[in-house]
């Protein structure tokens, strides 16, 4: 069994559709629907984008192990409706499962291929000062059936809160959370009368009376003599003095009242006695608070996987990283994935839906199991939902490494070819008064022309199409001398440029293609920045040569201090080429020798360059050369955007 399909009207953020019913008094469409699957779920998606909302509407419903108190607000109402609603849609029942519900089960499919579903509806109303008394029903009509306490509780989950106190779980104390996992457990539960534990309780409590009486003996323990007493306990000590004084002082204060006191340890009862433990690493481990983040997940893996259990396995966790460096990040995801992969073996269906802000987390997730939440919906990255191929998601476990995996926490992307562009971008951005960081866009280098297996991300197959805009920046890549060969009446150039369009276009996808060659070739052509990027190219030919030989080191260096009376000595038509033919190598630089450049070198040069220059924002957006650029960095922007393409 395993939670299927959340559905919210006016809850929190989720809501903008007026009343839940439509003027014939049917339930009209959600405000926001979330498919899950069987298994790991992870809900990425950047701050207030409602990843918390959607975990508080299925504690809501369901309730949790713990004791904590969930409740609802009257600010839960999406801009104080007077009507919310949820529901919660369970598939995958087994036979030992769903026996609990019969009475409230739905059938779906056909024939010999039908299956049982469960749902469960919360509608809640308010009068603007109270919320009115609810309760959570279930069944297959709009309005469903109570549901009762006996049956709630095989859909309660298991769930931790974000920045968790891990240590202070794990601590003695009334109604710890690790008394209440080990009550659950098969060891624990239905044996409060008679465990072993409460002889071990009783035993402990006899030493402790012995310690002080020196002749107390529990009338049922069924030792005629007691090892520990013999050892430890050999003649009278100041201790029986103690309870001996404690006597007369009460004897004085209750008067003619019969009393004695009594030293004990613990409760014989079996809840007490595991509200008295503690868990912790042995003493050989000083662990932080990372460590027992850690401890505290793995006892709540025990929840999850007991064993004579026929009830809803699902785990509820917020802000998985919390407290845990990226190394430990990397190790948990990896063992969690993995143990529900072994516990499915075992016929154990164990779901878990994680919310998270780590792009290391993002990296080493299935792409298949990452939800991703933008523009008050959530989008689902599974095979049935995505344009992408199954060769495309193989790819993509490959290489969506950690600088790329921001990419699902952002309100805008940019993806670019390689370093020199991702270097490039932020600076020329803040030049026309964009702040890439601030407006929370996410520079993504794929490292190639890859583009179509990252672009798929955002092409969606069904109905819901994200409004994310992803921009697309790529080189022309054909070389000047070929620009103007006329094929079927158009030019090499302008069929490049839309065959790349055509290519990467889509919804929320736009292509910006370089006017020339290479985005190296366009800077060299652009009458406002072709100076700057000349002596950037002189700077990393210095630190890429590193001459010890003194004349030539200051050869060099006169050649950046007079780079301007050189670069003005140039035929003006034929710059670029100069400047280009000088980073491939294929020209001497400076008559020393010919040295193929590093591009990104030459791009940190360059924003460096370019972040002191005092150029006009107006003559960057107008500069023909980069101007794809620019139109790249202000469509990233336009969250939301309707102007995405619908090719």
């Amino acid at each position: 069994m395993y939670l299927s399909e959340l559905k919210l009207w006016n809850f929190r953020k989720f809501g903008g559709g007026g009343d839940i019913v439509d003027d014939g008094n049917k339930l009209r469409n959600p405000d926001l629907c979330v498919q899950f699957q069987n298994g790991l779920n992870a809900i990425v998606g950047k701050n207030d984008s409602g990843k918390t909302a959607i975990i508080d509407a299925i504690k809501l419903v369901l309730k949790t192990h713990s004791t904590e108190w969930i409740r609802m607000y009257l600010e839960d109402f999406y801009n104080m409706h007077n009507r919310m609603r949820i529901e919660c849609i369970f598939k995958g029942l087994k036979d030992e499962e769903a026996k609990h519900f019969t009475e409230w089960l739905g059938m779906e499919g056909e024939k010999d291929k039908t299956s049982p579903y469960l749902r469960l509806i919360l509608d809640v109303q308010h009068n603007n000062e109270r919320i009115l008394p609810f309760e959570v029903r279930a069944g297959v009509d709009d309005i469903g059936y109570p549901l009762p306490a006996e049956a709630r509780d095989y859909l309660k989950s298991t769930y931790l809160k974000p920045l968790r106190d891990a240590q202070q779980e794990l601590i003695p104390k009334k109604n710890s959370r690790l008394s209440q996992i080990l009550e659950g457990h098969e060891v624990f539960k239905g044996k409060a009368d008679n465990h072993e534990l409460k002889n071990v309780s009783r035993c402990f409590d006899c030493l402790m009376q012995k310690y002080f009486e020196r002749s107390y003996k529990d009338k049922d323990c069924k030792e005629s003599s007691c090892p520990i007493e013999e050892r430890f306990f050999k003649g009278a000590g100041d201790e029986k003095q103690i309870k001996k004084n404690l006597n007369a002082y009460i004897q004085r204060f209750l008067g003619d009242i019969p009393a004695q006191a009594r030293f004990g340890v613990i409760s014989p009862k079996l809840k007490n006695i595991l509200e008295g433990l503690k868990l912790s690493y042995d003493e050989h481990f000083d662990s932080g608070l990372g460590g027992q983040n850690l401890l505290f997940i793995a006892a709540e893996l025990l929840n999850l996987d007991r064993t004579n259990w026929s009830g809803l396995r699902l785990g509820l966790i917020e802000e998985l990283e919390a407290h845990l460096h990226p190394p430990a990040q990397l190790r948990v995801i990896e063992y969690l994935q993995e143990f529900i992969k072994e516990k499915a073996t075992e016929g154990k269906d164990i779901q878990l839906i994680l919310t998270t802000h780590s792009p290391n987390l993002g990296s080493k997730l299935d792409l298949k199991s990452l939800l991703m939440c933008f523009n008050n919906q959530v989008f689902p990255m599974g095979e049935n939902f995505t344009e992408l191929s199954p060769e495309d998601y193989g790819f993509l476990h490959r290489f969506l490494d950690v600088t790329k995996a921001n990419l699902f926490f952002a309100k805008g992307i940019i993806l670019v070819e390689g370093w020199a562009e991702e270097l490039l971008l932020p600076v020329l951005a803040k030049k026309v008064g964009i702040d890439l960081t601030q407006k929370g866009i996410s520079i993504v280098n794929v490292g190639g022309i890859a583009f179509l297996r990252y672009s798929k991300i955002f092409h969606r197959k069904d109905e819901k199409k994200m409004s994310m805009p992803v921009a697309i920046v790529t080189d022309l890549d054909i070389k000047p001398d070929d620009e103007e060969i006329q094929e079927n009446g158009k030019t090499k150039k302008s069929i490049s440029v839309e065959c790349k369009q055509a290519k990467y276009n889509g919804q929320s996808v736009n292509a910006f293609v370089s006017p020339h060659w290479t985005l190296e070739y366009c800077l060299a052509s652009s009458i406002n920045l072709r100076k700057v990027f000349y002596k950037a190219v002189l700077l990393a030919y210095k630190e890429q040569k590193n001459y010890q030989d003194e004349d030539r080191k200051k050869k060099v260096e006169d050649a950046i201090n007079k780079s301007d009376e050189q670069f003005n000595s140039w035929d003006a038509d034929n710059i670029s080429h100069t400047i280009y033919q000088q980073i491939l190598g294929e020209e001497k630089i400076l008559d020393l020798a010919k040295e193929k450049l590093s591009k990104p070198l030459i791009a940190q040069y360059f924003a460096e360059l370019l972040n002191k220059e005092s150029i006009e924002k107006s003559i960057l957006e107008n500069d023909g050369e980069i101007k794809y650029l620019v139109e790249a960095i202000k469509y990233s922007i336009k969250e939301g955007s309707e102007n995405a393409s619908e090719g």
